[in-house]
């Protein structure tokens, strides 16, 4: 009869064993998920911050662009301007050199 009562607590530790042991690995695995998931929200809350500096970026290149083209525009006019200015000087001089 002692056998058959060490065998039932052999047994009734086995299954305990057993028992604790998946416990304490589903538990793990709940943790190790939530340090994925924390870890995966960090990153994409980074992506986004960094998506919106790009976008930021963007909005910048895009007025420069436009800056530069309205400062284009501006110097074509300063230039047409200037070609017109020399050609009035050069009809004076050419009348001051002829004497009238």
């Amino acid at each position: 009869m002692t056998i058959e009562v060490a065998l039932l607590l052999t047994g009734i530790s086995v299954c305990a064993a057993v028992y604790f042991g998946i416990s304490a690995k589903r538990r793990s695995d709940k943790a190790d998920a939530r340090q994925e998931n924390t870890a995966m929200t960090t990153v994409m809350v980074k992506l986004e911050t960094i998506g919106a500096g790009v976008n930021e970026i963007k909005a910048d290149i895009r007025n420069v662009r436009e800056d530069v083209n309205a400062t284009r525009e501006r110097l074509i006019v300063c230039e047409q301007s200037t070609k017109q200015a020399h050609k009035r000087l050069d009809d004076i001089c050419h009348k001051a050199e002829k004497g009238e």
